[in-house]
């Protein structure tokens, strides 16, 4: 019998995967927290922060969608909300929910390029599911929310996503030992950077756009 291709992922991935649903719901119950809402949506938000992303990589990569095979996961969405909802709101003000979404963009961007590429896509692809892995659940949460998306904002986010799962692709290629943890800390690091210095690539210029 062949191998599983999830079985395939090295030892790391898993743990990385949990990290970053874990992160990735906090920041989805964290925005509904923020709006004041009920422990229900907290709760909703959570759960489709955690697993947008994935569902979508999984869907694109013909992989039975994770969240539905794996009961581990909806606990942990819940868990997420009820620990936003039973801690004081001033442990969440100010940038928590960008640091929190920051880790869950840098896990979840290696881990979904990591899982694409055991499912036998080739690296390009495999890269560029990474970055739809960690950013369509944050984009799905901002678009319920009514807040400006993720995809709109002045610093580095997506790139940041990128260089992980690029990472991860190329040290694997190269065989490089512990390319999960390494890739992930480069996005993470390059995120955290755009947070505190609000790094950003140049806009398109808008010259000549308002004009009639």
């Amino acid at each position: 019998m062949l191998p599983q291709p999830t079985a395939m992922l090295p030892a790391v991935m898993p743990w990385l995967d949990l990290a970053g649903l874990a992160v990735f719901a906090v920041s989805g119950a964290l925005v509904a927290a923020k709006h004041r809402q009920t422990m229900v949506t907290l709760v909703f938000f959570a759960l489709i922060t955690g697993v947008g992303g994935g569902t979508l990589r999984d869907l694109l990569i013909d992989a039975p969608v994770f969240w539905v095979h794996d009961a581990r996961v909806p606990l942990v969405c819940l868990i997420a909300a009820v620990a936003v909802w039973a801690t004081p709101a001033r442990w969440w003000r100010g940038s928590a929910l960008d640091w929190f979404d920051a880790v869950g963009l840098a896990a979840y961007a290696v881990y979904g390029a990591a899982k694409a590429s055991g499912y036998g896509i080739t690296p390009i692809p495999a890269a560029m599911l990474g970055v739809v892995s960690a950013c369509v659940g944050g984009i799905i949460r901002d678009v319920i929310a009514g807040e400006p998306s993720i995809l709109m904002r002045p610093e580095l986010y997506v790139t940041a996503a990128a260089l992980s799962s690029t990472s991860y692709v190329i040290l694997m290629q190269l065989g490089v030992p512990g390319a999960g943890p390494i890739a992930a800390l480069a996005g993470f690091v390059l995120r955290g950077a755009a947070i505190r210095y609000r790094i950003a690539l140049p806009a398109y210029p808008a010259k000549g756009w308002d004009r009639g």
